[in-house]
């Protein structure tokens, strides 16, 4: 397995090297400078192309880590190898159709990549059970906005069996009404369907979705017939009502009446309140302080720690948790290595790579580890390639190591 990894080191040192006496040669013969570059661009591209074949060689048991290294490594070679890009996207897309089809929300959308073909997209949608597609949101509204020809036949086959039998894929749907034209009879029906079929308002799935559903019901509540919309509307505000108080929730009933009083006039929105109690007492809340509530970031400023540069942080950096360590670390890494020094720079992301280290090992729903890893190689690979690669390579976890190979590959490939 080492063999395997340490083969891109060997080639971009050759490569460097190539690139360094050809820069030597064009530097006395200015008419050469044009075939220099040609020639670093190769190594470059050679580079990145080694270094994405190694990282897919290494084993990933997780099928969630395999498709994050799939969907990096598709993104990274596209520019360089196309056909590389292309077969592994179709991989990926395979192995998130089997993640959906387990029941789990995949960690990531290969098909948001841009990689995946059309008839690798409509395969793809073919094989999603309707009671599956709230997991499949994002990459079924790729495959609908990209390749309508390939998929939207299938994909709308797919959400009217879901909302036959109570699951809503709000986005998707959305997007094929929009295809089918709002106003159309389709679209109505199912329109006025889906918010007789929402999901337990109590649940986790609830909260998530109503302000998604709330934004649905505001782009089509002026576009479909009154009757519609005064239904929908009230269904909906009475399905809000049984959601505990939330700043989702708030949010919710807020866009939602206004979107109902502009479709139907105010008079016929008070006349439409007066006859249902529950809406009424519900719709009565809009205006409280509403907010979707979204994970805690953890912070790192570059800028500082540029500001800084020159004081030694380490020791303070090391009683970080292990997350905030890898970054700070990192960070001030980049600083002084960009600044020239090379010991200090070292150091910093000696501590932040062992950082880097423990957060996966302990990786948490709290944590993103993997863009953890990617953040501190990518930092490192700012400053120096070579070095940043062999810091890959020496990770503990292969999956981790795949993803900071193809953070690295990605900084070279840019530069």
């Amino acid at each position: 397995m080492k063999q395997i990894v340490l083969i891109p080191l060997v080639l971009l040192a050759v490569a460097f090297s190539a690139v360094a006496q050809t820069k030597a040669r064009s530097s006395k013969v200015p008419a050469k400078a044009p075939q220099s570059a040609a020639l670093k661009q190769q190594a470059k591209k050679q580079f990145v192309l080694n270094v994405v074949k190694s990282a897919v060689a290494l084993p990933q048991p997780d099928p969630q880590d395999r498709l994050r290294v799939l969907s990096s490594a598709a993104s990274v070679v596209a520019p360089v190898h196309p056909p590389t890009a292309k077969s592994l996207a179709k991989e990926g897309a395979r192995l998130e159709s089997d993640i959906i089809a387990s029941g789990s929300q995949p960690a990531v959308s290969i098909l948001a990549t841009g990689q995946v073909d059309c008839p690798t997209m409509a395969e793809f949608v073919d094989r999603l059970a309707p009671a599956s597609l709230a997991l499949a949101q994002d990459s079924l509204l790729t495959a609908i906005s990209e390749c309508p020809k390939q998929t939207a036949v299938a994909a709308r086959l797919k959400v009217e069996t879901a909302l036959d039998s109570g699951t809503i894929a709000a986005r998707p749907l959305m997007a094929l009404m929009e295809s089918a034209g709002a106003k159309s009879r389709w679209s109505q029906e199912v329109f006025a369907k889906m918010f007789g079929s929402l999901p337990d308002a109590a649940t986790p799935l609830a909260k998530r979705e109503a302000t998604n559903y709330a934004a649905m019901f505001g782009d089509m509540a002026a576009q479909v017939d009154n009757d519609v919309a005064r239904e929908t509307g009230l269904k909906f505000l009475q399905w809000l009502a049984k959601m505990p108080p939330q700043g989702e929730r708030n949010l919710a009933v807020t866009m939602t009446t206004d979107a109902l009083k502009q479709a139907l006039g105010t008079a016929s929105y008070d006349e439409a309140l007066a006859k249902d109690v529950v809406a009424k007492g519900i719709a009565a809340t809009a205006g409280q302080p509403g907010e979707v509530e979204r994970p805690v970031e953890e912070s790192v400023s570059v800028m500082q720690a540029m500001e800084n540069n020159g004081k030694d942080r380490a020791e303070d950096i090391s009683k970080l948790p292990s997350s905030m360590r890898a970054r700070e670390a990192a960070a001030h890494g980049f600083a002084a290595g960009t600044s020239g020094d090379k010991k200090l720079s070292d150091r910093y992301f000696d501590i932040a790579f062992s950082a880097v280290d423990n957060v996966w090992s302990k990786r948490t729903a709290e944590i993103d580890a993997a863009a953890v890893v990617e953040e501190v190689s990518e930092a490192a690979a700012h400053v120096n390639p070579l070095a940043a690669l062999q810091r890959s390579q020496k990770l503990q976890d292969p999956s981790a190591q795949a993803i900071s190979m193809l953070a690295v590959a990605r900084v070279v490939g840019g530069q």
